[in-house]
């Protein structure tokens, strides 16, 4: 290790308490005060979930809109006109703690989140990177396409209700007042599941229960997925398929209808493409140390999430990896070098005390 060792502090966000930015500062002031000459470089980390677009540079942009549920609310957005970019999280508009007390699992819908695309398309973004973790819906981004234009009908013609139960009605859509810029964007849709739109590990099956539907709500809502793949000609076999509530099979529909072909349409894990984007992967070969955290420590964080997708980096370069979270559950690898935080109201002392154990501890050579 050399003198001044080169540290890598990439957290995610600690829901409701942190973003990412502000743990990434709290975690490294915790260290230099016991590494002074730590060569601390922050890198905060999202993977698709609550606090993505915040990770990137850019223009952030607050509007009106609409929640799950359909009542009025504000969401933000950021915007990098130089790349032409909007960085846009479902969760902002679309998110289940605005509708946590009274979830619509079958009739939410993400018609707030095409607001924000549509807003952003206005401003000059021709390419849309949409965050897809925290959604309350399960409509399979017909929200979306409402809010650009175009509208899900029956086989009477009219149109159908909003939200994922009312697609088992969907027969055809109608394109004609479509938004026709914001359709031909090219997307990017940064997931932090790979389930399939439906079946025992689809969008239905595994969130259902989360955005709060009832066992024969999942078995509805599972069949209207599946109804829609069909009418629109969809593989919903595919990963990320089924990722918030199964947005991708709207977005994939409409840029196919637009280029002819899926080929604008970019699914990928929200982890791996932000800790490339933020130079993380760039920097790992020279750092001695790498720092992460998330709000709770378990067996999921390592399906697709931001601590998984650093241990597998970590352990591909010898770097050794520690984590701060506020819980660490019982199934998490023994070797990993966990740290549960304090028990406080102060996030920023309960992340600066973290920093300085993970510190002592690498001083200590327990890595």
């Amino acid at each position: 290790m050399s003198t001044s060792p080169a540290i890598i502090i990439a957290p995610d966000s600690y829901k409701g308490t942190a973003t990412a930015t502000l743990a990434a500062q709290y975690l490294g002031e915790g260290v230099l005060e016991v590494i002074p000459d730590a060569s601390i470089t922050l890198a905060p980390m999202a993977d698709g979930g609550e606090g993505t677009s915040a990770v990137f540079d850019g223009e952030v942009i607050t509007l009106p809109t609409t929640n799950a549920a359909g009542r009025l609310t504000e969401a933000s957005y950021t915007f990098d006109e130089a790349t032409e970019t909007a960085y846009i999280d479902i969760a902002a508009a679309s998110g289940l703690p605005a509708v946590a007390d009274n979830p619509v699992p079958t009739t939410g819908d993400t018609y707030g989140t095409g607001v924000l695309i549509a807003d952003a398309v206005t401003r000059g973004a021709t390419r849309i990177v949409l965050g897809l973790g925290g959604s309350a819906t399960t409509d399979a981004g017909s929200g979306i396409l409402v809010a650009l234009g175009a509208v899900p009908r029956n086989k009477a013609g009219y149109g159908i209700a909003s939200g994922g139960e009312a697609l088992i009605d969907l027969d055809y859509i109608d394109t004609a007042l479509l938004n026709i810029p914001a359709a031909a964007v090219e997307w990017i849709l940064l997931t932090d599941v790979d389930a399939p739109a439906t079946g025992p590990t689809g969008a239905a099956a595994v969130f259902g229960p989360q955005k709060g539907a009832t066992p024969k709500q999942v078995t509805l809502l599972d069949a209207s997925l599946a109804h829609t793949c069909t009418q629109l000609d969809i593989d919903g076999t595919l990963p990320g398929m089924g990722a918030a509530g199964g947005i991708a099979i709207g977005i994939t529909w409409l840029s196919t209808l637009m280029h002819g072909t899926s080929g604008h349409v970019h699914i990928i894990p929200g982890a791996a493409l932000i800790a490339r984007s933020n130079g993380i992967e760039e920097a790992l070969p020279n750092a001695d140390l790498l720092i992460t955290g998330e709000g709770r420590l378990d067996s999921q964080s390592f399906t697709g999430k931001v601590v998984g997708t650093l241990q597998a980096l970590a352990q591909k370069n010898s770097v050794p990896l520690a984590v701060a979270a506020g819980i660490v559950a019982d199934d998490v690898p023994a070797e990993l070098h966990t740290y549960e935080m304090l028990k406080s109201s102060d996030v920023a002392a309960q992340l600066r005390d973290a920093g300085r154990r993970i510190a002592e501890d690498f001083l200590a050579n327990r890595f």
